[in-house]
């Protein structure tokens, strides 16, 4: 096994899922002072420089997070490991060999059902943690949890 590229992408509807979440974080701060703005005619031209100084990188992230995102996620299984790419400031690759699998399981939190997304987490008792794939559609979440859950108990290794 060697650290390499994961193949398979996630699926198109991430970068939705991922600029949902963006807009979650960006725009709440430049929604309040837009109304303070509105609001508190005295206090306008402080609002505004402070409505402005919100929005501009939130929109920035918002355009910018989710697509980077999407060229960097990456999944891959084979017969001997698990394989996979995250981030998008902080990328990380990792592989995990399917001798140290401990847990296969998938999450679905209501922006990801909203996208028919899900993710899975391969857990083994490694200090780096869990390996997560999100961003993958939930019908292949299944099967890949099933197609793991096979393939880990015919593994012989350690982590049973």
């Amino acid at each position: 096994m060697r650290l390499r590229p994961p193949h398979n992408r996630v699926h198109n509807r991430a970068i939705a899922w991922w600029a949902t979440q963006a807009a979650v974080l960006a725009l709440p701060l430049p929604i309040v002072f837009g109304v303070l703005h509105l609001a508190i005619p005295p206090a306008r031209p402080f609002f505004g420089c402070a409505f402005l100084i919100t929005l501009l990188p939130g929109l920035a992230y918002m355009a910018v997070m989710p697509l980077w995102r999407y060229r960097v996620h990456r999944w891959e299984t084979t017969g001997e490991a698990v394989y996979a790419a995250s981030g998008w400031l902080w990328q990380s690759w990792r592989v995990v060999p399917l001798s140290r699998v401990q847990t296969v399981d998938t999450l679905r939190g209501p922006l990801q059902q909203l996208y028919g997304l899900a993710g899975v987490t391969v857990t083994t008792a490694s200090a780096a943690g869990a390996v997560k794939i999100k961003g993958i559609d939930h019908r292949t979440a299944q099967a890949l949890v099933d197609h793991l859950a096979g393939i880990t108990q015919a593994t012989p290794g350690d982590a049973a």
